[in-house]
């Protein structure tokens, strides 16, 4: 059996996978282990109980998995305040803000309505490193005893944090959004309130699409999976530009008035060059992973800046940036980190940022993303492999064979999957047809020495 934690909380289909079972199991586990709850089951004589926010996006099957997390929290004697649906960024700052000592997510993030997760953060809302996670999953099903009379936790209705958080995004704001005509995705999901009421109060003209959850629409054809939407909503209306945020809103897209899309990396150029110029940017350095493209490397050098490369995850982009002390980083996705201000990425946040950067400036959107160019890239699956054959000689050689062809106009990542018998071959060059060729050559070199 694999390990039930993945890149991002505990994930699957919602009744199958994760069942109601399990969504109490791992509530019990992670009150142990991060609130340590069992010292009050036990008689202990502690003052006071452990807390624990929950929140969940929009799908339906939230609201019994919910029942069943807040259900293991309050008999393990963790008082619980259900913040409702609220974005899992909104979730990570009211953990830290209301002094809690767990936050619990329930969502499967950009993945359809079938599928669901639960996520967890610590005490000052910081994503759980790989051993805490551990550690839980370790627990569960262990036979404890539970909270009884006076001890049980207490469950209480907390819906009215939701402006605590959107106060936050708003003092935040180096430069208010007049005279901005913006139409918001909100993917159907948990920002669909929270992001147009924040857009509005910043002083944007705000269209919605996106915004009429019913449980099982969320990310079906909307949101920052599905941008074509709001291409054509951002050109049919006449609008200034657009943004679009996933299921949970902790990743953030953009649309110029031109329809044209505006990615993660761009986002972070876009960023790093406003907040180096307000003297914000700390020690001058982006953090990214590996999969950012090429051109944000060679925009940040062209201003003076660094970027640091991690591996695939934000996760890693977060322990890179409170290692080193750097205060921006993000995705291509669109997960940005803004470690000022969030322990987490947060779409609503960097949609915020961005469009103050567009309303200072007097700029387009357009002209702002062009500080960066895209270069080409493809990446190319090479599925039913041995990857541990991944850095083969053979491999190695021809690698550097297509890395001294591209030279400093591009690159070669060879990255084996995680959880799949797959490597990737990532190639970036001067033009699609040069990064096509050397992709599709270097997949057969995997698949000849792999295969």
């Amino acid at each position: 059996m694999g390990r039930l934690f993945g890149t991002d909380g505990v994930r699957g289909v919602a009744g199958r996978d994760l069942t109601a079972e399990l969504a109490m199991d791992l509530a019990v586990a992670a009150a142990n282990v991060l609130g340590d709850a069992g010292e009050l089951s036990a008689g202990s004589g502690r003052r006071g109980r452990p807390v624990a926010v929950v929140g969940r996006d929009s799908r339906a099957s939230g609201e019994f998995l919910e029942a069943a997390v807040v259900a293991g929290l309050a008999s393990s004697g963790v008082d619980v305040l259900r913040l409702g649906v609220l974005p899992t960024p909104a979730v990570a700052y009211l953990t830290s803000a209301l002094g809690a000592d767990l936050g619990v997510m329930l969502s499967a993030s950009h993945n359809p309505a079938p599928d669901n997760g639960i996520k967890f953060f610590a005490r000052g809302g910081f994503k759980l490193p790989d051993a805490v996670e551990d550690e839980i999953e370790a627990r569960l099903g262990e036979r404890r005893p539970r909270a009884v009379g006076a001890a049980v936790g207490r469950i209480r209705e907390a819906y009215g944090e939701a402006e605590r958080y959107v106060s936050h995004l708003l003092d935040s704001l180096p430069h208010r959004l007049d005279g901005l005509r913006i139409v918001v995705d909100c993917a159907h999901g948990a920002a669909h309130l929270v992001a147009p009421e924040a857009l509005r109060r910043a002083g944007a003209q705000v269209e919605t699409i996106g915004a009429s959850p019913d449980g099982l629409n969320i990310n079906d054809g909307v949101g920052s999976t599905h941008l074509e939407t709001l291409q054509r909503a951002v050109v049919e209306r006449g609008a200034d530009l657009g943004v679009a945020y996933d299921g949970d809103a902790d990743r953030c897209l953009a649309v110029t008035g031109g329809g044209e899309p505006v990615d993660g990396d761009q986002i972070l150029a876009i960023l790093a060059l406003a907040m180096n110029a307000e003297g914000r940017l700390a020690k001058g350095t982006v953090v990214a992973t590996v999969m950012s493209n090429l051109g944000l490397k060679i925009a940040l050098e062209r201003a003076g800046l660094k970027l640091v490369q991690t591996a695939v995850g934000d996760r890693y982009v977060l322990e890179a940036m409170q290692a080193n002390g750097y205060n921006l980083g993000g995705e291509q996705s669109g997960h940005v980190i803004m470690l000022d201000h969030a322990t987490t990425g947060d779409g609503l946040l960097t949609s915020l940022h961005l469009l103050a950067r567009v309303a200072a400036s007097g700029s387009s959107l357009t002209e702002l993303a062009a500080v960066m160019t895209r270069l080409p890239q493809v990446l190319v699956n090479v599925r039913d492999v041995d990857k541990s054959k991944a850095s083969a000689p053979e491999l190695r050689e021809a690698v550097a064979e297509a890395e001294a062809e591209l030279g400093e106009t591009g690159r070669v990542l060879l990255r084996p999957s995680g959880t799949e018998p797959i490597i990737r071959v990532m190639v970036e060059a001067g033009s699609q047809e040069h990064a096509e060729s050397i992709a599709h050559r270097l997949a057969e070199v995997v698949r000849k020495v792999c295969g």
